[in-house]
């Protein structure tokens, strides 16, 4: 028999799930930046700053 797994097992396992994720597309958007030459924009210090690649 199978052991369910606890709600809290399933959670966190979808939290990193969705970390990954957004480490990912972050580092797909300063790759396309790089490449159009385009800033990042980001929030730093209770501001919107834009930063070049």
């Amino acid at each position: 028999m199978k052991k369910k797994q606890r709600s809290s097992t399933i959670a966190d396992d979808f939290a990193r799930a969705v970390g990954r994720g957004l480490r990912r597309a972050a580092k797909d958007a300063r790759k396309t930046a790089r490449q159009h030459g385009t800033p990042i924009y980001i929030w730093q210090d209770g501001k919107v700053v834009a930063l070049k690649p």
